[in-house]
């Protein structure tokens, strides 16, 4: 039998065999397979778009399990309450933006364009331009491996951080204790959007920071934007095979926000004395620019770099491995240390392989 490449399965194209393979396109299906891995005592990888995931050349030695199911259900729809709807944790997530717009369920639109499937978003509380999955998020339906049962978290019980969560903190080596089965949003009816925070965002609809615009104007900003950053899935573009930002933005104490030059990007991070730092400034000030790595004879052989749109991204450009990968990421994180004394962590998750 053929074994399946983990690089067939993730947006940067990299990753070695798979020891078993199952896909899933039921919550039965789903929570049987969870538990055949777990009775036999098989390591378990969970992949939904796998747009969030670096995984090692030697693939993974356990059950993959590929989140396949797909759909949703709308249990409430009235113009006090907004829109209840429950998506199986396989439905693209894109796709399920693109229906709420057009359906004026308003709340996710600035998330359009961000890859992967609706179940891994409370994971990681996806977030971009303002928003993020949380804001919207009502409750999240799992299987609890360690209790062998159903789990119902609502959204105070899933304790959102800055792209955290109680599900990701559970989660070791790719291995999470609560499999998202669905996830239920709680989406205003309109054809507004939710108030625009982003400032870029912002200036590009001609609207004051922290209006409303109409939500389909927000959507078609919003991948226009990600598309010229290379954040928007393309076969055809080498910048968009990658996880994504690599790294996510620092936060860290008011004293070290105030060491960095005044010119810095600097947000407030919702909690006291804590600052939320551009990663990307960072990068760039630290003399690495858009391209890092396309060079032959730089630490990746030209097979890995940073995207020539976006210094977040580490890209592959062809035939790279995830040593290549991590190659590049580790360069940047060491300049950015020696540069800053701020250490970047990485926003996928590592599986076989650290940085």
């Amino acid at each position: 039998m053929t074994q399946i490449q983990l690089s067939a399965l993730t947006t940067s194209a990299v990753g070695g065999p798979a020891g078993s393979y199952i896909e899933a396109r039921s919550e039965a299906g789903i929570i049987d397979a969870v538990r055949t891995a777990d009775a036999a005592g098989q390591p378990l990888l969970i992949i939904g778009g796998g747009s969030n995931l670096l995984v090692s050349d030697d693939g993974f030695p356990g059950t993959v399990l590929k989140i396949a199911s797909e759909g949703f259900t709308v249990n409430a729809e009235d113009s006090c309450g907004g829109v209840a709807v429950v998506v199986q944790a396989g439905h693209n997530w894109d796709a399920f933006v693109d229906h709420a717009v057009k359906h004026a369920w308003s709340g996710v639109e600035a998330l359009s364009g961000i890859p992967g499937a609706t179940g891994a978003t409370p994971v990681q509380n996806v977030g971009a331009y303002g928003a993020d999955v949380s804001q919207t998020i009502a409750a999240v339906r799992t299987w609890d491996r360690e209790r062998n049962a159903v789990k119902t978290f609502t959204n105070s019980e899933l304790k959102f951080g800055y792209r955290d969560s109680i599900l990701k903190r559970t989660t070791v080596n790719g291995s999470p204790r609560y499999v998202v089965l669905t996830v239920e949003f709680q989406l205003p009816l309109g054809r507004m959007s939710a108030p625009v925070r982003y400032a870029e965002l912002a200036r590009t609809l001609g609207v004051e920071q922290g209006r409303r615009a109409y939500s389909n104007d927000v959507r078609r900003e919003v991948l226009r934007l990600r598309a010229s950053k290379g954040m928007v899935w393309d076969a055809n573009d080498r910048d968009t095979y990658s996880t994504g930002s690599f790294f996510t933005n620092p936060i860290v104490a008011e004293d070290v926000a105030a060491r960095l030059p005044q010119q810095a990007p600097r947000y407030p991070a919702g909690a006291d004395g804590l600052t939320k730092l551009s990663a990307a400034w960072l990068i760039d000030q630290a003399g690495f620019a858009k391209g890092f790595g396309l060079d032959p004879d730089s630490v990746s052989g030209g097979r890995a770099s940073l995207s020539t749109k976006h210094t977040l991204a580490v890209t592959n450009r062809g035939g790279a491995s995830a040593a290549d990968m991590l190659a590049v990421a580790r360069e940047v994180r060491h300049g950015v240390v020696e540069r800053f004394g701020i250490e970047l962590h990485p926003e996928p998750l590592l599986i076989g392989v650290a940085l």
